[in-house]
């Protein structure tokens, strides 16, 4: 069978355009497609569209897919169809990169092997040129065990949405013991993990990643658009940097960079993104997305490719004073300081630089960085100055008798007006000054987008110089829990935005996603929230609207 004339097809390693011979039909038979369909990385002529096929137990021979793609939901008018080979490789996941599009459109697909046929799932191209706006969904950090995914049936109901942006912790490698994270409802609501133990091998991370994706609320909101994804820590192991990673023990456990490529081989097999180059590094997932002249979203990578380990504030050194050792945090801040302290690396510095120029040289109205962790200045909160004494050890009294102690040593050390996270941008001050030069240099209108905090977060983000850089649009976890459902009895958001001169606005405890708006002159972010993550019954609630204009050093306003 030869290619359509309007379909190049990139067959990322699984097999080429072939009929299916009657013994391959055969070996179609009995299988199902339990992890739903995606599609993801669009641009103006081509995209990606992904599924799994489930085979029978036992099954390992190489089974025939064949796939559609049309520009209507019945299929009357197909504009490319081909066949892809899901086989044990690759986990039986099949993955196409059909080409020969047109720009700005909405296309559907599906897939069948045998008798059996996927469900439908539904897709958009990049917009070429003058495009009136531009409609994403920002998520991040969805903990199976801790709750239904809501957030991402909301996404899946939107009247419009021309992309998922997925910021990372699309899953986490904890085990699902009663003292793991996050696991304290998982068996009431049906939300057991598999594997059960934390996950090591490429067997573990394959499982985990298919356990996720008989998520009924997630298979939907994967079929409603594509999805444009990069990963956190949680996709290998929590706090992860180049080196290694907070949870993951050397010796132990399996070898760091055995763990990675096991967790990165997964996360491709079972991702709707493209494979990195032959021969390139697959933690460079960096790469940007252009949404005709309205936005350039440039995705980064925070994590695998240069990142220094995290600073901790148990390893704060002492020294003495009036004849007594207290902590050293002079000496500790220095260190921070550090400008040799990484988080992109200098190759991906000088590709986000040139990347800035680029798109405001083509005229693009809005520079959106993709980001991981939070990049505003977010000093910890001075919890004892903020609230009433009475207050104070009520909220003490509340914590679990394990928990308590490390409040106080924090709220201790927070009462210093150092970091909140060392984990965040703010660990790594010298590197995060260099990414405002570029914004700078390229007089982009940059917002930044973060994830990884549990959080909403709406922050002004200045220089070392005062000047106002850019905006950030936080967005807050799926399920994933954080301070402020530990601390729900205080509004932890309006502490923070009452301590930070950056942070306009923050809520601690909602779940939920930011639906992102931008049109050539401004930029609109809803902070959705649902109204619970332990019942399948909820509501959703916009809980602000903030805009920005673009006009250079224009500040964000609550609308």
């Amino acid at each position: 069978m030869s290619f359509n004339r309007r379909t190049a097809l990139t067959w990322l390693g699984l097999g080429i355009n072939a009929a299916a011979s009657p013994a391959l039909a055969q070996q179609a038979k009995g299988v199902t497609f339990g992890h739903g369909v995606a599609s993801g990385d669009p641009l103006a002529d081509r995209l990606i569209i992904w599924t799994r096929v489930t085979p029978p137990t036992g099954a390992a021979a190489t089974i025939p897919v064949a796939w559609t793609v049309a520009d209507s939901p019945d299929f009357k008018m197909v504009v490319a169809r081909g066949e892809a080979q899901a086989g044990p490789a690759r986990d039986f996941t099949v993955k196409v990169d059909v080409a020969g599009l047109k720009p700005g459109k909405d296309y559907w697909f599906r897939f069948t092997a045998g008798d059996a046929s996927s469900p439908t799932g539904r897709s958009r191209t990049l917009p070429a040129g003058g495009a009136k706006d531009v409609v994403l969904a920002v998520v991040s950090c969805s903990l199976f065990p801790a709750g239904y995914f809501n957030a991402y049936d909301a996404v899946a109901k939107l009247d419009r949405v021309d992309a998922v942006v997925h910021l990372g912790d699309y899953i986490y490698e904890y085990g699902a013991g009663p003292d793991d994270y996050g696991t304290a409802d998982a068996a009431r609501m049906g939300r057991q993990l598999e594997p059960r133990h934390e996950i090591l091998s490429l067997d573990d991370y394959r499982l985990r990643h298919a356990t996720y994706k008989t998520d009924v609320h997630l298979q939907a909101a994967h079929a409603r658009a594509p999805w444009i994804c990069v990963w956190d820590d949680h996709e290998t192991a929590n706090d992860s940097w180049l080196g290694g990673a907070e949870n993951h023990t050397p010796g132990a456990e399996a070898d760091w960079e055995g763990r990675k490529a096991n967790a990165l081989r997964a996360y491709y097999e079972w991702m709707p993104l493209r494979e990195p180059a032959p021969g390139g590094l697959a933690a460079a997932i960096n790469r940007t997305f252009r949404f005709g002249d309205v936005a350039e979203l440039i995705m980064v990578e925070s994590r695998l490719t240069a990142r220094t380990r995290q600073m901790d504030y148990a390893e704060v050194p002492m020294t003495t004073q009036n004849g007594r050792q207290i902590p050293d945090l002079a000496a500790f801040m220095k260190e921070r300081a550090d400008p040799g302290r990484q988080v992109l690396g200098p190759a991906q510095e000088a590709w986000l630089a040139k990347t800035l120029e680029a798109s405001t040289a083509a005229g693009c109205a809005w520079q959106v960085l993709g980001n991981q962790v939070v990049m505003g200045q977010v000093k910890g909160p001075d919890l004892k100055a903020a609230l009433p004494a009475a207050d104070w050890a009520a909220m003490l009294a509340d914590l679990p008798e394990r928990v308590r102690p490390r409040l106080e040593a924090m709220a201790a050390l927070f009462a210093h007006g150092v970091p909140f996270n060392l984990d965040a941008w703010d660990g790594y001050p010298q590197a995060r000054e260099r990414v405002y030069r570029m914004i700078k240099a390229a007089k982009a209108q940059a917002i930044v987008l973060a994830g990884d905090s549990h959080a909403f977060w709406v922050n002004e983000l200045h220089d070392a110089a005062g000047d106002r850089v850019a905006v950030e649009f936080g967005t807050t976890a799926v399920t994933s829990p954080g301070w402020g459902d530990f601390l729900a009895k205080q509004d932890m958001g309006k502490i923070f935005a009452d301590q930070n001169k950056e942070v306009v606005y923050s809520h601690q405890s909602a779940k939920g996603f930011t639906l992102l708006t931008l049109t050539p002159a401004e930029a609109h972010a809803e902070l959705i929230a649902v109204s619970t993550v332990t019942d399948l019954a909820y509501e959703t609630k916009t809980l602000k609207h903030y805009r920005v204009s673009r006009r250079f050093g224009a500040g964000v306003r609550e609308s």
